[in-house]
């Protein structure tokens, strides 16, 4: 975590500029600033060299497994790679982004999301690599999944917060299915009844007690959609997969103690990374796995699938290079052992972690500080507790004996597949696929091959490598991405110590913070050079070459923006364009403290009704890293601090 800011006090998702009572003013306002806002909705999209970079980022293996198809984004391309060769037959130019690829069971086809503002999905053969259709659907389309009989196509909209139902026989959309927050991947069940689908980012007040990611799990008959929650503190859901042989799912992500001051890093104390499995059937979470060892993290796990006879699963880890792969069976057959609600002689040690009395001390602080009528009531439970059912999560030695991490040769491991006893992983920066051989003991269990010639990088691909490395921490816990997923933010609030503790604030978006200086919510650092410096020193506990985070820099501040969702064909609404008019007009007087072309002032201010005691000195927010980027807060023109 680079930079943070204020604590959230308003409703959930796109509703921070107030509730449905709002005058039509107000929502005029929101209306465009929402539309000004592709700046935070979307992730950043770098300004890279075409053709420089491949940047695989997905793998999906033909029926026959002889061919692996490999989504290069940076490149813009899908590669056809010869498995027996390990050489490229031909590379298939495609019009934006591949994000995502799914196979028809019968393995004839090809589906590939593209994304953009206006996302497509290719149909292609998948012999020949012809593109046979195109299926237009919405913003940032990602994560495609068949149906085991073929006929639909389920596709996340990342920034509509939409799942898209395609009708693969006629190639056209059926319907859109809401989901909560950023759906990044889906996974279609073994009976084809249910799909799951990762929710990116919380949409949880963030000032409250339990703050979660959840899944959205889709009925495929009627499209109704419910969610299972996952545990508190899960973030960054990358990766989700259907067992083969019976009715569990897996999910990879994040799990943050964020109610923790942020004083150390090892144990998984700030950010610790994790596997949750899910009952298909019942469509309830079983429980959240560490993948952590108890002295070296496994940060930024991604891409997760299984072996065809159900016995290992395997999870790729973004921010250490690794592949762990995981004893399935044996892990259900512990999980499902542990005592639910065990009696006093049943649970095992109870592990006393100095962590337990910060967290309850801080709660009760909050909950002393806060409006009883507003807020629930802390919940006091240890946070580490060993022997049952509730404390796995907390367990960072649970896998010991079930599961191997092995390193990977490529850089930055995404997306993966499975064919037969291999493993075959997507590096992202190293453009390489790494192929795992499951049946080797030792020697060349590890194989490279190249998708093309070695990247030579330049200033700013060396940042973002370096964003997303983990090997800089102490231990591997967490890199930049962990608290900056997207170089936003992780809809958490934190408690950082470079302004006191026990005030817990949220992290900001990095986009256009080199610009508008000062750096974190009190601007307590000058900028944000100065603020990197700070988070490599005090949040990943390391210290490296100036060069190196001089590199993270220049990276940060090649962020460009994406296209707003709340756009219509590229242009502010009519009432958006009302509200542009309102938001500049003296009467109101937001743009006096957000001014453009960043929205911000580049100064402090205090806000908030001192005499309830919860003014605070803050630097301005920008309201161009506002749309979709909750938490957030406002307080400036005729809008209440109190409903906003």
């Amino acid at each position: 975590m680079i930079e943070t800011g204020i604590c959230k006090f308003d409703g959930y998702g796109y509703h921070g500029f107030g509730e449905s009572s709002m005058s039509d003013q107000h929502t005029s306002i929101r209306l465009w600033i929402l539309a000004l806002c592709g700046m935070v909705v979307a992730p950043p999209v770098c300004a890279r060299e075409q053709g420089e970079y491949l940047g695989p980022c997905d793998l999906v293996a033909s029926e026959n497994g002889k061919i692996l198809y490999v989504a290069n984004a940076d490149a813009k391309q899908i590669a056809f790679l010869d498995v027996l060769s390990g050489k490229v037959s031909r590379s298939i130019g495609v019009p934006g982004e591949p994000t995502g690829m799914a196979l028809s069971p019968d393995g004839a086809k090809l589906y590939v999301t593209c994304a953009a503002a206006q996302s497509t999905v290719l149909v292609m053969d998948a012999a020949s690599g012809e593109v046979e259709g195109t299926i237009g659907i919405g913003h940032t389309a990602m994560g495609p999944a068949v149906t085991p009989d073929g006929k639909q196509l389920y596709v996340c909209n990342r920034f509509d917060n939409e799942v898209s139902v395609i009708d693969l026989e006629a190639n056209k959309e059926l319907t859109r299915v809401p989901t909560t927050r950023e759906p990044v991947a889906a996974a279609v069940a073994r009976d084809g009844k249910l799909v799951l689908v990762a929710n990116h980012l919380p949409a949880d007040r963030a000032d409250g007690y339990d703050v979660a990611a959840v899944v959205t799990a889709i009925d495929t008959e009627t499209h109704r959609a419910t969610t299972i929650r996952l545990p508190n503190g899960a973030h960054g859901l990358r990766g989700v997969c259907v067992s083969p042989h019976d009715h569990f799912a897996y999910l990879t992500h994040s799990l943050a103690r964020y109610e923790l001051p942020a004083i150390r890093v090892d144990y998984g104390w700030m950010n610790a990374n994790a596997l949750s499995i899910i009952n298909t059937a019942e469509r309830k979470l079983v429980n959240t796995v560490l993948l952590d060892d108890m002295y070296l993290g496994a940060a930024n796990p991604w891409g997760v699938a299984s072996t065809a006879d159900g016995k290992w699963l395997c999870v790729t880890h973004g921010g250490t290079d690794e592949l762990s792969v995981i004893d399935a069976p044996a892990l259900l057959k512990k999980l499902l052992a542990m005592p639910v609600n065990p009696g006093a002689s049943e649970v095992g040690e109870v592990l006393y972690d100095d962590r337990n009395e910060l967290l309850d001390y801080f709660r009760r602080r909050r909950a002393e500080m806060a409006d009883s009528k507003r807020r629930s009531s802390p919940d006091h439970r240890p946070l580490y507790t060993l022997g049952d059912a509730a404390g796995v999560s907390n367990d960072l030695t649970f896998l010991t004996g079930l599961r191997r991490r092995i390193e990977l040769e490529g850089k930055g491991p995404r997306g993966l597949a499975v064919v037969g006893s291999k493993v075959y992983v997507a590096g992202h920066f190293s453009d390489t696929v790494s192929v795992v051989d499951l049946r080797a003991k030792t020697g060349n269990r590890v194989t490279t091959m190249a998708l093309g010639a070695k990247p030579r990088l330049t200033v700013r691909r060396r940042g973002e490598m370096l964003f997303h490395d983990a090997t800089r921490c102490l231990e591997h816990w967490q890199s930049c991405a962990s608290c900056h997923p997207g170089n936003r933010m992780d809809g958490l609030n934190w408690d950082l110590t470079n302004d006191g503790l026990g005030n817990l604030k949220n992290t900001k978006s990095l986009l256009l913070a080199h610009s508008t200086p000062p750096a974190m919510s009190s601007g307590v650092r000058t900028s944000a050079e100065v603020a990197v410096r700070a988070g490599i020193n005090h949040i990943l506990f390391a210290s490296l070459p100036e060069k190196e985070a001089a590199a993270i820099d220049v990276y940060l501040k090649s962020l460009k923006p994406l296209s707003s969702p709340y756009l219509v064909n590229g242009q502010l609404s009519p009432a958006a364009r009302q509200g542009k008019k309102l938001f500049f007009s003296e009467s109101i007087g937001c743009s006096k403290c957000h001014p453009p072309p960043c929205t911000q002032t580049c100064r402090c201010m205090t806000w908030g009704p001192k005499a309830h005691g919860t003014a605070a000195r803050t630097s301005t927010r920008r309201l161009s890293s506002k749309s979709g980027g909750q938490p957030h807060i406002c307080t400036t023109g005729a809008i209440p601090p109190s409903r906003n």
